[in-house]
């Protein structure tokens, strides 16, 4: 699963190719409760084909008419901003009174698309340029952080896996949860020391890792932007990740198992290891939300979505289950 940035670079450079013009559309700042978040892109063609959007659907259709009549033309970068006034809101679908400021790019350089969809695909992470007054756009790596800028003039704005995640144990969950994590941009990692299960790992775009889990915890030197989970259900390889990766700035750490498990797990890291109540108690176990879940793919519905819960600032309850000494393993 391309994320959707590629997708975007993919559908520009398909219809260049083609023979047509195309424009990249760039949400450069919100206010209100727009419907999509700064940096969300588009691509528009000029025959009125869409890529990726920067609305709930109304402004893009404005933007439509405004590729077939000629007013989106030219090579020079500019401004449009939806939803100053009310009534404008109301007619492009704004609530609360929302506005979006884009920035339109009639003709990108066809080259520095290429480049960075190459560096994308390769995994960096990019800051991508672009002054309105001259019309320049370049492109530089990017660290860890760096969030979008736009004072009017100049829009910089992050490409690639902004959030990592390490996956311990090479099961079928985490092969769900490794490509649905990837179709959210995370740079995925999986570790399983054990080659029964480590020999049939393919998932493209996910390396794998074949050293001791607090190892390989330690070299990926966690930060607020990374989450740990451990899905071996096997003590001696959970236990070792965790150990780490409680003690870690990591947004996100969670391990597979039933509710007693997870328990005893706590209890365990406690007694034996030099972890603290505060630490032991970040832990997500059992991991994921409780959605009634049981099959592979489903549980990896579940721990994306706590993992974005948290990762977004959102509280979420953990309902006790009536018997809950029938709470089976992994089952959200």
């Amino acid at each position: 699963m391309d994320s959707q940035d590629l997708q975007v670079l993919a559908a520009v450079r398909r219809w260049r190719a083609e023979g047509h013009r195309a424009a990249l559309v760039t949400v450069a700042q919100t206010w209100g409760s727009a419907p999509r978040p700064a940096g969300a892109w588009m691509a528009l063609r000029d025959d009125g084909r869409v890529q990726g959007s920067v609305s709930g659907g109304c402004i893009e259709d404005d933007m439509i008419a405004r590729m077939l009549d000629g007013r989106i033309g030219g090579s020079q970068p500019f401004v449009l901003t939806y939803g100053v006034t009310r009534e404008e809101a109301n007619r492009f679908g704004l609530p609360c009174g929302g506005t979006l400021e884009l920035v339109v790019e009639p003709a990108p350089d066809h080259a520095l698309l290429t480049d960075l969809a190459a560096r994308l695909e390769g995994g960096q992470l990019v800051r991508r340029e672009v002054e309105l007054a001259s019309g320049q756009v370049r492109i530089f790596d990017a660290c860890r952080g760096e969030a979008l800028q736009w004072d009017g003039q100049r829009l910089s704005t992050i490409h690639g896996p902004h959030w990592r995640l390490l996956i311990i144990g090479a099961g079928q969950i985490s092969r769900y949860l490794a490509q649905m994590a990837q179709a959210l941009d995370y740079a995925v990692t999986l570790c399983d020391p054990r080659e029964e299960y480590s020999v049939e790992w393919d998932v493209p775009g996910a390396p794998l890792v074949a050293g001791m889990p607090d190892d390989v915890v330690i070299a990926m030197a966690p930060d607020p932007h990374s989450a740990i989970v451990a899905l071996t259900h096997d003590p001696k390889l959970d236990d070792m990740a965790l150990l780490e990766a409680l003690k870690s700035p990591a947004f996100y750490v969670g391990a597979l198992g039933s509710r007693v498990n997870n328990a005893a797990r706590k209890a365990r890291l406690l007694e034996y290891f030099d972890l603290s109540e505060d630490e032991v108690g970040r832990l997500h176990g059992p991991v994921g939300l409780h959605i009634g879940s049981r099959t592979p793919p489903e549980i990896a519905v579940s721990i994306l979505a706590e993992m974005t819960a948290v990762k977004n600032g959102v509280s979420v309850a953990r309902p006790e289950p009536a018997n809950p000494a029938s709470a089976g393993c992994g089952v959200r």
